[in-house]
């Protein structure tokens, strides 16, 4: 039995099992389905703290609100499921909209937005045990890697282990590369050509097997780029959508362009989707979907 929004913090508070025998009756799908591309919409932004869109510092921290444009997503054709933390993957099985879906677990949330710890980014997210436990389909984590900085040695030695674990299990990892750097003290990642082909050569080469490890990547500051750096690993590899600000044909474009690219399956957008600069959700959606 599904229930509403209203009636998401009276379930948790009575009935908590509810969760776990929702995760256990949901109907499954392959990761890849009959498209042979793959659309995931990206909610686990504000586990970071990273709560703004645009000029709004706190617009996603309205969760009926971020529910409801989750829901929206979910539910137009071409959409394949959803990457979030627990709380919020946990709501949406309560709502019951994540039949037939991707369910895609976010790993490592602990380097927060902005903290000095930022490039410590610890594993405070699902383990490979909760995505199995929870019968999800697979992981996501966040391996941003500053030279300078000694926090990354740790995130490289957790993020091998996370992916082991991973592997061990038959489940499907989607790792996010970076090389980042602090420019005034805010960590910046380089979509440099150069410095996303390092990354992606890092990532591929992470723990005792790749058999089920996927690339997670930005779109280069010139696209035209992408077709060479991709060259560097033969994983399968996903876009980041990320926040495209004003621009949007422009976003779309650029994505256009490197979906052509054989190595890339599909998209992962989060943002820019369900918090478009024009139109509403399921207008950009469709669009998304229509790049596809």
């Amino acid at each position: 039995m599904t229930i509403s929004i209203p009636d998401l913090a009276t379930v948790r508070a009575r009935h908590p099992e509810a969760i776990a025998e929702a995760a256990g009756r949901r109907t499954r799908r392959p990761l890849i389905g009959e498209s042979g591309r793959l659309l995931i919409v990206a909610a686990d932004h504000p586990a970071r703290g990273a709560l703004g869109v645009g000029g709004r510092g706190l617009a996603m921290a309205h969760r009926a609100d971020l529910l409801e444009r989750l829901c929206v997503a979910l539910s137009r054709p071409g959409v394949d499921g959803v990457l979030a933390t627990a709380d919020i993957l946990e709501d949406l099985l309560l709502l019951g909209v994540l039949e037939n879906k991707v369910v895609m677990g976010s790993m490592n949330r602990g380097g927060l937005a902005g903290a000095s710890f930022e490039m410590d980014d610890r594993f405070t997210g699902h383990r490979a045990e909760d995505i199995e436990r929870l019968r999800f389909d697979a992981g996501k984590l966040l391996l941003r890697i500053d030279y300078a900085d000694q926090g990354s040695s740790a995130t490289l030695e957790s993020t091998a282990r996370a992916i082991d674990d991973m592997a061990a299990r038959r489940l499907p990892v989607f790792v996010e590369p970076f090389i980042s750097r602090r420019v005034d003290g805010t960590v910046r990642n380089d979509l440099g050509a150069e410095a996303v082909t390092r990354s992606i050569a890092i990532a591929s080469g992470l723990a005792g097997t790749s058999a089920y490890t996927w690339l997670k990547l930005p779109v280069t500051e010139d696209p035209d780029d992408m077709g060479e750096v991709l060259e560097a690993s033969t994983l399968p590899a996903v876009l980041l959508g990320g926040e495209v600000g004003e621009d949007q044909e422009g976003a779309y474009e650029r994505w256009r362009k490197a979906l052509r690219l054989p190595t890339v399956q599909g998209m992962v957008v989060g943002r820019s989707l369900l918090y478009p600069a024009d139109g509403g959700v399921a207008t950009a959606v469709d669009t998304a979907v229509g790049l596809l």
